[in-house]
C-alpha cells in the first residue's frame, strides 16, 4: 500500500472538504440586461461586484459563474494573502522605477485592505496577519534569498527583515535552513471562507450571481452563455486560469496548474518540535518554489507546481492529483520537517492559475468597446485580485462619468497590452522543458554547495520571457 492510497484525491480542493461543497445559485434564464456584467465569480470577479456596487449602489450588477463562486484559483489556493505582484520589475523597466515603486505601495496597502474589509463585513476567513517568512536552504539560495531581500528594501519595504540561521529556527526550525527573509505584509487565511463570504456579501449588497452559468464568448456589451446573453455597457473578464475556454481566448493567457497538500492535524508536541508560533505564511528560494502555511485548525497545507501544464490548455474538473506529485510535495514535507517523516497526507489537490506570455499581471478597460479584464496574477491572486478589482472600479467610473483619474488609475500595469503565447505543441514542450530545468538546477545547486545561482535556471528564466 503506497503512502498516497489512504489520501483524498481532488473533490475541488481540501478547503471545501472542510466546509461542504455549496449549493449553487440559480442559472440564468434567457437573455438579460445589466450595467455591468461580470464573468467569473471568483476572488478578482466578487471583488469588482463588491467595490463597484459601494461605489454606486444603483448599478445593476451580474456575476456570471461556470460552476459556484470559488470553484477556481479562488477556493484552491495556498491561503497566501500577501504583497508580491507579478511583472514588477518589467513595469520598472517600461515606466521608471517610482511607478513600479507606487504599485508596490500599493500592494503592501492591499494586504491590509482586504484584512479590514473582511472584519467590517463579517467574513471569518481564519486571517491571521504572521507575515511571510521565505528561507534558503542552500548557499546558491541563500545567495539569492540575500539579493532578494535588498531589491525588496530597494522598492520601498524597509520594514523587511533578514534572518542567519539562528533568527530562522526562532521563527519556524526548517531542517537545513541557512538563512531567511521576513515581510509583514502578509497574512494566512481559509481561501474558501473568503470567497463564499464574500459572496454572501456581495449577493447582500444586491447584485446578481448567476451560477451553473459558462459564458462561452465576450464581445462588445454582450456575454453570451447557453442560456442566454447578457447585455451590458461594461463586460468584465475575470476568469484567470480559464481564460482559454473562451472563444478567441486560447492563447492569452496559460493555465498554469499548482498542486497542493494537507496533513492530518499535528499534535502539540509536534509543533512544538516545529515552532512557527507565529503562524507566518512559508516559502523557499527554490527555483522550483514550494510555499505552505499552518492551518487554523493545526495541519500544514503545502503547495508546489507538480505537472505545470495540460496540453492544448486543458484544465481538471475536480482537482485531482497525479501520485508523483503527491509524493514529491510529500518529500518537500519532510526534508523541510523531518520529525514529520511518519504524518499522513490527508488531501491532495490542484488548480490552475493565469500567466500571459511576459509574467504581467495587468488590469485594462477598452474605453471604445467597453470590454474589461484583470488577471495574470502567476500565483499572487489572493491579494492582487483586489487591488485589480478597485483599479477596475475606478475605470469604469472614468469612463461613465461618475469619477476622474485616481492613483489606481495611474499605476503601471493599467492597460498593460503582451503578446499571446506560442500554439501547441510549442508551449507544451517550453513549459515542461522550463519547469524541467528549474528542478534540474535545484538538485544541480544542492549537490555543488555553491554560493551562485545555476546557469540552467537563468536559462529557463531567458527562454520563458520572465523577469
Amino acid at each position: 500500500m503506497s503512502s498516497t492510497d489512504a489520501t483524498v484525491n481532488g473533490g475541488i480542493s481540501f478547503w471545501y472538504a472542510q466546509a461542504g461543497l455549496p449549493v449553487p445559485r440559480e442559472p440564468l434564464v434567457g437573455d438579460a440586461s445589466a450595467d455591468v456584467v461580470i464573468v467569473g465569480g471568483g476572488y478578482t470577479g466578487l471583488w469588482t461586484a463588491y467595490y463597484l456596487k459601494k461605489a454606486a449602489p444603483f448599478l445593476r450588477i451580474t456575476v456570471l459563474e461556470q460552476k459556484f463562486c470559488g470553484y477556481g484559483a479562488s477556493g484552491r489556493n495556498g491561503g497566501w494573502l500577501y504583497n508580491g505582484i507579478a511583472g514588477r520589475d518589467r513595469y520598472a523597466r517600461l515606466h521608471g522605477r517610482e511607478a513600479a515603486v507606487r504599485l508596490q505601495r500599493a500592494m503592501n496597502d492591499t494586504v491590509g485592505e482586504v484584512v479590514r474589509v473582511a472584519a467590517e463585513e463579517g467574513v471569518e476567513a481564519d486571517i491571521h496577519r504572521g507575515g511571510v517568512l521565505e528561507v534558503a536552504c542552500t548557499p546558491a539560495q541563500l545567495a539569492r534569498l540575500k539579493a532578494f531581500h535588498e531589491h525588496e528594501v530597494s522598492y520601498g519595504e524597509e520594514d523587511r527583515e533578514v534572518y542567519g540561521v539562528r533568527g530562522t529556527a526562532e521563527r519556524v526550525r526548517v531542517a537545513g535552513a541557512v538563512g531567511s527573509t521576513w515581510t509583514p505584509h502578509g497574512a494566512r487565511l481559509n481561501p474558501v471562507k473568503l470567497v463564499t463570504g464574500l459572496a454572501a456579501v456581495v449577493e447582500g449588497l444586491g447584485v446578481t450571481i448567476h451560477e451553473l452559468t459558462p459564458v462561452t464568448e465576450i464581445r462588445p456589451r454582450h456575454a453570451v452563455t447557453p442560456y442566454g446573453t447578457v447585455r451590458a455597457p461594461y463586460v468584465l473578464r475575470c476568469t484567470e486560469g480559464f481564460t482559454a475556454n473562451l472563444k478567441g481566448q486560447k492563447r492569452t493567457w496559460l493555465p498554469m496548474n499548482s498542486s497542493m497538500i494537507a496533513t492530518e492535524p499535528l499534535t502539540a508536541a509536534q509543533w512544538d518540535g516545529i515552532g512557527w508560533e507565529g503562524r507566518e505564511t512559508l516559502g523557499d528560494m527554490a527555483h522550483a518554489y514550494m510555499y505552505a502555511q499552518r492551518t487554523a485548525d493545526g495541519r500544514i497545507a503545502l503547495g508546489g507546481r507538480g505537472v505545470p501544464y495540460r496540453f492544448g490548455s486543458r484544465t481538471d474538473n475536480d482537482g485531482r492529483t497525479q501520485p508523483a506529485t503527491i509524493e514529491a510535495l510529500r518529500e518537500i514535507l519532510v526534508r523541510f520537517f523531518p520529525s514529520l517523516a511518519g504524518v499522513k497526507v490527508e488531501h491532495a489537490w490542484s488548480g490552475v492559475l493565469g500567466v500571459p506570455r511576459d509574467w504581467c499581471a495587468t488590469v485594462t478597460l477598452d474605453r471604445s468597446t467597453g470590454l474589461g479584464w484583470a488577471g495574470g496574477y502567476v500565483g499572487s491572486g489572493v491579494a492582487t485580485t483586489n487591488l485589480a478589482a478597485r483599479t477596475l472600479r475606478d475605470l469604469v467610473q472614468q469612463d461613465s462619468g461618475q469619477g476622474g483619474a485616481t492613483e489606481l488609475t495611474s499605476l503601471p500595469w493599467v492597460n498593460h497590452r503582451v503578446r499571446k503565447w506560442e500554439p501547441e505543441p510549442l508551449r507544451w514542450v517550453g513549459v515542461q522543458g522550463m519547469y524541467a530545468t528549474y528542478r534540474t538546477a535545484d538538485r544541480r545547486e544542492a549537490a555543488s554547495h555553491r554560493g551562485e545561482s545555476s546557469r540552467l535556471a537563468r536559462l529557463a528564466d531567458r527562454v520563458a520571457g520572465r523577469g
